[in-house]
């Protein structure tokens, strides 16, 4: 699986509480797209378990939607997350992002690590601040501010 990028976050929260963000859907439609794009909690579903599958839809900002599918590959509570994730219908993503959670001075390290795939670097980029973006957003929950 050749990287395309990695990101590495301190949260202010311990491992378990920053895990369950990824992991509850209520939670995970309020920091998943930052603050320009919508995710309503009724379309995130999550059977978090290997094999389970999620879904969630991300209404953005010009009115057009995103439909994100994926499969869990790997569930270990509260340390490590992977899953598949894709917004074409047709395609079942084979290589996982990745998810961890580590003890860290202050809560919690949180490393994630996605596949480049088809990715240029443009789109690499994009996908780079979204991801601080919703980072952003997962830290102002996190921390009681939203």
């Amino acid at each position: 699986m050749p990287v395309g990028l990695t990101i590495s976050r301190t949260i202010a929260a311990p491992p378990e509480r920053v895990y369950a963000a990824w992991t509850r859907p209520e939670e995970f439609a309020v920091w998943f797209g930052g603050d320009a794009v919508d995710v309503p909690a009724e379309t995130v579903s999550m059977d978090v378990r290997e094999g389970g599958l999620w879904t969630a839809q991300m209404r953005v900002p010009d009115g057009s939607s995103i439909y994100w599918h994926g499969r869990y590959t790997e569930v270990d509570p509260p340390r490590r997350l992977a899953f598949t994730m894709d917004d074409d219908p047709a395609v079942d993503t084979t290589d996982p992002v990745v998810v961890t959670f580590a003890p860290a001075a202050g809560g919690t390290e949180m490393r994630l690590t996605q596949p480049r795939d088809d990715l240029t670097d443009e789109q690499l980029a994009q996908t780079l601040l979204g991801y601080n973006a919703f980072f952003d957003s997962m830290e102002i929950m996190l921390a009681g501010r939203d």
